[in-house]
């Protein structure tokens, strides 16, 4: 049995393994294009030595005495919770708010000013919001960092951030390999973060989608001025056997206006043992979640589905840049 001393002293060394970098302190984290590779490179450390420590002593006081507000305007089960139980494995402290909607600003009261309240009691700001844009406008009122948690249509970095981190979590390497995102690549920010930072590496991708569900033109030619390889295509079949990692997302229904546009696109592709077995052998398996039945539980033993490690994966992560915009890390 470890004693509080070991393990105290283990936390010190977990926490010694990254010295602080201040250039995160205090910086807004609002969208993946401010992300170098090096930054990215950064990241991981620090989500590996936190790793590290939740695996060896369980949490440490690196951020004790400071306080998150998380303000979720959009339900969340995941991304609230990842982000509640990351400050307080870093021994700090949540304020969870939940259903703003029905709050003051049921009564008329802007963003801005609901930021500045908040950030009166808070070191740092999470924020769930439907508008695009939205966490920005949050940034620009307050001093304290603001991290984005999904801007409606816009983007949802942290979750881009854990993607690539499973993905050096479960391959050890981003340079040369193959990556085929399945589905609805129209309406999905998280694909339209995580093809943004593969960007800084050498990374071929394939687009796998219903001629409705293409990835937008702009975002495809962006990648490409990026010097990335970029391959468009709905056959699922022709990626299947050369893909490193296959990202499946779920077809929105609330995205559609027209119920039969969804149904002539919903379960176009579904990945179950069958379609398993003609994937690579060491391929990896990734959903941003929630799926409907586009992946089968059947699926949920197969070693490659990496799906559930991606949620704790995402929980380092989130300590990682909770205690980096805080300078601690």
């Amino acid at each position: 049995m470890t004693g509080n001393g070991d393990k105290q002293a283990q936390a010190k060394t977990v926490r010694l393994g990254a010295p602080a970098d201040t250039s995160f302190r205090g910086r807004d984290i609002l969208s993946v294009k401010q992300f170098s590779r090096t930054d990215l490179e950064r990241i991981f450390l620090v989500a590996r030595n936190m790793r590290t420590a939740v695996e060896t002593v369980g949490s440490i006081d690196l951020l004790k005495g400071r306080l998150l507000t998380a303000a979720f305007y959009e339900p969340s089960t995941r991304t609230s919770s990842s982000f509640q139980a990351a400050m307080k494995r870093l021994g700090g402290e949540v304020i969870a708010l939940s259903g703003m909607a029905y709050s003051s600003v049921a009564k008329g009261e802007t963003l801005e000013d609901t930021m500045r309240t908040l950030e009166a009691y808070s070191d740092v700001l999470v924020l769930r919001h439907p508008e695009k844009g939205s966490a920005a406008r949050a940034a620009r009122v307050t001093r304290c960092p603001v991290i984005n948690a999904g801007d409606g249509p816009g983007e949802h970095p942290t979750q881009a951030l854990l993607d690539m981190f499973t993905i050096e979590q479960e391959l050890g390497r981003f340079d040369g390999i193959r990556v085929a995102m399945v589905g609805d690549l129209r309406y999905g920010r998280t694909v339209h973060s995580l093809s943004r930072l593969l960007t800084h590496f050498d990374v071929t991708l394939d687009l796998v989608s219903p001629e409705l569900l293409r990835m937008p033109a702009h975002i495809v030619q962006e990648l490409r001025d990026a010097g990335m390889t970029v391959n468009e295509t709905a056959d699922l079949e022709s990626v299947l056997p050369h893909a490193d990692v296959l990202y499946c997302t779920r077809v929105q229904k609330e995205r559609f206006e027209d119920p039969s546009d969804y149904a002539k696109v919903k379960g176009a592709y579904i990945f179950d043992p069958d379609v398993m077995g003609r994937a690579k052998a060491d391929a990896v398996l990734m959903h941003p979640f929630p799926r409907v039945d586009e992946i089968t539980p059947a699926v949920d033993s197969d070693p490659r589905a990496a799906y559930f490690r991606q949620i704790e994966y995402g929980l380092y992560v989130r300590m990682a840049l909770l205690a980096m915009v805080l300078g601690q890390a």
